[in-house]
């Protein structure tokens, strides 16, 4: 049947000239490859020259003699340039694919020719047979709406915040220690007072200048700490208002004990508002938690887990199931982690706490899409 359908389809499309165009992105420049087919053309424009770029396409549609009504077909390979230029392109009417780069074939060989030029001739010949019908030659990046993008800031600030956080705490706690004196907690108001009267290891007060730098750094730190707690009240209130689908999904999991507002937060943004499953296998592929099995000849052995999806998403799934231990004891999943790895060693219970993240990922968009609760979990009064 599938076979009937792509005949169907490239029947249907046999009739309508077709050229394909390939992109090579670069912080200067953008690598060029147009094919319709037969003939290949290379050129080379300033990045983000929209106007240079729409006129290489109506050189090479002149060069090709494609007149009229064409189909235009175009890739990229995910990365810093992000979705601008896809949905650039879509608006010029050029059906555009936005390619995960770590999906596409390399040759094998140790040694091996690489240009941006070559990487752009092998992105054309891969478009020109996905679009032949081989499907799985890569992997297409799902993109999403300019909303459903812009939703992924502010847990995304948080989280570089929270990271800065960290390192002028340990960075302030590292001053100290090498004057002898150790400190649990920078970030407390009254801090500058301590600091005042702190001494060194010989009983001597701390050097002006190293006082003036760790009153310099807990500034920084307080800064931070201010940012950190705004955004904190700007996504409560948005939870509060409910406006959207995604933020009554948040609200919808912040109900269940063991999950908070980050968590949940993260989740609905990253992962459950803006992408559509259609089962299970999906949400455990997409958040990379799926086996990698190596099964060749005599030699069978299990890799891990794959680690090719959203490393937020997997990072949060594991720690929150070990959240779901602590507040959700009597639930079903608590209950089987506990009967087939609570006993083992700490690598056995790292090993079942992974799969029990997939499980409860699992269970969280089922909760989300068809209002199932998972068996046995209590949900806050």
């Amino acid at each position: 049947m599938r076979n009937i359908q792509e005949t169907l389809r490239q029947e249907n499309t046999i009739n309508q000239a077709i050229m394909y165009i390939a992109f090579e992105l670069s912080n200067t420049t953008w690598k060029l490859v147009f094919c319709d087919g037969n003939k290949t053309r290379n050129v080379t424009v300033k990045a983000s020259e929209l106007g240079q770029l729409e006129k290489e396409i109506d050189k090479a549609r002149k060069r090709f003699g494609l007149e009229g009504d064409i189909q235009l077909k175009s890739c990229y390979e995910a990365g810093r340039d992000g979705f601008w230029i896809h949905r650039y392109l879509l608006s010029k009417g050029i059906d555009n694919l936005v390619v995960d780069s770590s999906s596409i074939e390399v040759n094998r060989r140790k040694r091996r020719a690489k240009s941006d030029r070559l990487d752009a001739g092998n992105l054309l010949r891969l478009l020109m047979r996905y679009h032949g019908g081989e499907r799985q030659v890569w992997k297409v990046v799902t993109v999403p709406s300019v909303e459903e993008e812009d939703a992924r800031n502010l847990h995304r600030d948080l989280e570089a915040l929270n990271r800065e956080r960290t390192l002028h705490r340990n960075r302030i706690k590292a001053f100290l220690v090498q004057q002898g004196i150790k400190v649990r907690n920078p970030s407390r108001k009254n801090f500058l007072k301590i600091l005042a009267a702190l001494q060194t290891w010989d009983g001597k007060e701390l050097p002006a200048d190293m006082k003036a730098r760790v009153v310099r750094e807990y500034k920084r730190l307080q800064m931070v700490e201010d940012h950190i707690k705004f955004l904190k009240k700007e996504r409560k209130q948005k939870v509060d208002s409910r406006e959207t689908a995604s933020l009554q999904q948040v609200a919808q999991l912040m109900k269940l004990n063991g999950i908070g507002a980050n968590s949940s937060w993260v989740f609905v943004m990253e992962f459950f508002g803006w992408r559509k499953f259609r089962n299970r296998r999906e949400v455990g592929a997409l958040a990379g938690l799926t086996p990698t099995p190596y099964d060749s000849g005599g030699s069978r052995r299990e890799q891990g887990i794959s680690k090719a999806g959203n490393w937020r998403i997997r990072t949060m799934a594991v720690e929150i199931a070990w959240c779901w231990l602590r507040f959700q004891p009597h639930s079903k999943l608590s209950r089987w982690f506990n009967e087939r790895f609570a006993s083992g060693g700490s690598r056995m219970r790292r090993i079942g706490i992974v799969a029990l993240a997939r499980k409860l990922l699992i269970d969280l968009w089922r909760y989300l899409e068809h209002g199932v609760i998972p068996e046995g979990a209590l949900l806050k009064v």
